[in-house]
């Protein structure tokens, strides 16, 4: 038998209905290969004996003769989106042991489709970072090169269906956090329109940007599992009851007429020059297969970093108080009084990145500091947010660009600059800030054999346009189809 953990979604989904192989059998293929490769600390915790319980109840299933798309095919989910009866940790000391007692919706819809849970993968704590280098659990490695970042937030999820450890996985996307580790890991990273998918069962870092993703090896697999675990959930006051398209149904009909915009802020100076000739190359691919392209002005663009840092340091300082030590979670033994074992916990439980943005957003929620930050930061995102639909509605249907200025930087190499670690998210951020849709797909290499991602940006609640551009452009190459050497 050739190599299972070799084959995408619809390949496996083919095998396990030819009954070519079991789903125990796919899932035990990707556990050993786990095993093998957990020099990359792609996962926090396995799961082991779970996954091979799901599996052979997938088995059962299929035996009935029961159909759906992703039933008995395994997948890996971020460590930040909870699991009834597995750790769920979000990467940090303070939540090291903490079991939830039930599931996030996103995981509940996967499970009832009978979807195998391999694991929950490492990531930066509280899903604050870009490298992956700031979970309390060390740092995750790039399987294209071990000695550089693979992106964070979702740095686990991306290593892992990278090195094929996985099919695919959960990620979710705040600032970037699955389309940039997409794009350092070659894979396709889609994050949907705010409010597409529940955030129940999320552990919040910012409330009104956080978002779960999707990460595969192809645009297909991405469109599947995102239809899956869409909708409105009546546990979820900020998910919107729109529609959930077939998202493949129309995937193969082509971009012709399209007009795509292309933003000339998103080519800015400190953009990497191969990175820049890459996304142009693919950008003119675009056109090749009959896309019309129409140069576009994203003004505040230059805004969005700063704003973003005001605006999700304020919600995390809000959200994060409830880790205090004394309901769940790590709590100091040696604390005096109430206050004492507030201070302590938190100060013991928190990794330094974490405790940055608690400290910032506290400042510009502070009397005297409110107006002159958080409220007029939020301004400067409704400009945002306005450019991207004033550009939809009279120029473009679609927004290509690069997906981060950089290909996979070194681990240490910006640790000891946050300015510098932010800055990687200045083409990513403004996505979540507007709440659009946005997806990052493969468009080549760089010099030194490090993958390069290509952005489409789209309408609020048209993933479809999205998933149909991408397609195209994945079809015409095959970019997506390698795989790090060793994997």
């Amino acid at each position: 038998m050739s190599d299972i953990t070799a084959l995408n979604l619809s390949e496996l989904r083919l095998g396990l209905d030819q009954k070519k192989f079991s789903s125990l059998e796919v899932t035990e293929a990707f556990l050993a290969k786990m095993d093998k490769h957990s020099d990359l600390n792609a996962f926090i915790t396995p799961c082991h004996d779970s996954a091979r319980q799901q599996a052979s109840t997938a088995d059962a299933r299929i035996a009935r003769n029961e159909k759906t798309p992703l039933l008995g095919i395994p997948l890996a989910i971020k460590d930040t989106l909870s699991t009834k009866g597995i750790r769920t940790t979000c990467a940090s000391k303070i939540l090291g042991n903490f079991i939830p007692p039930y599931n996030a919706t996103s995981v509940e819809k996967l499970n009832s489709l009978g979807m195998v849970n391999l694991g929950k993968t490492n990531m930066d704590e509280f899903a604050m970072g870009s490298s992956n280098e700031n979970s309390a659990f060390g740092s995750v490695k790039n399987p294209w090169d071990k000695d550089r970042v693979p992106g964070g937030s979702s740095g686990g999820s991306a290593a892992a269906v990278a090195a094929r450890l996985a099919p695919a996985a959960l990620g979710t996307d705040t600032g970037g956090s699955v389309r940039q580790p997409a794009s350092f890991c070659n894979l396709v990273g889609v994050k949907p329109t705010y409010g597409r998918v529940s955030r129940y069962g999320l552990i919040a870092y910012a409330s009104s940007l956080d978002s779960v993703g999707v990460f595969s090896s192809n645009v297909a697999d991405s469109a599947t599992i995102l239809e899956a675990i869409s909708g409105k959930d009546p546990l979820d006051a900020t998910s919107v009851d729109v529609a959930v398209p077939n998202f493949t149904a129309t995937i193969n009909n082509g971009i012709k007429g399209l007009r795509i915009g292309v933003p000339d802020e998103y080519f800015i100076a400190g953009i990497h020059p191969e990175v820049e000739k890459l996304v142009r190359t693919a950008i003119s691919k675009l056109e090749e297969l009959g896309a019309n392209i129409v140069r576009i002005s994203l003004p505040s663009t230059k805004l969005a970093v700063a704003t973003y840092y005001i605006v999700a340091g304020a919600e995390a300082s809000s959200n994060l108080a409830r880790f205090d030590g004394i309901r769940y979670g790590h709590r100091a033994s040696n604390a005096s009084d109430l206050v004492d074992v507030y201070k302590k916990s938190r100060s013991e439980g928190f990794g330094a990145e974490v405790k940055r943005r608690i400290l910032t957003g506290a400042y510009v929620l502070s009397t005297g500091y409110y107006d002159a930050y958080y409220i007029h930061a939020q301004k400067i995102r409704t400009l945002i947010a306005s450019e991207f639909k004033d550009a939809f509605s009279t120029k473009c249907d679609l927004i290509a660009c690069p997906t981060a200025p950089t290909t996979a930087f070194k681990l240490n190499e910006k640790i000891d600059d946050p300015v510098s670690m932010y800055l990687n998210d200045v083409f990513t951020i403004p996505v979540n800030m507007a709440g659009l849709p946005g997806i990052s797909i493969p468009c080549g290499f760089d010099s030194k054999n490090l993958p390069v991602g290509l952005q489409l940006i789209g309408k609020a609640w048209d993933e479809e346009t999205l998933f149909r551009v991408a397609q195209s452009y994945e079809s015409s190459n095959e970019w997506h189809k390698r795989i790090p050497n060793s994997f």
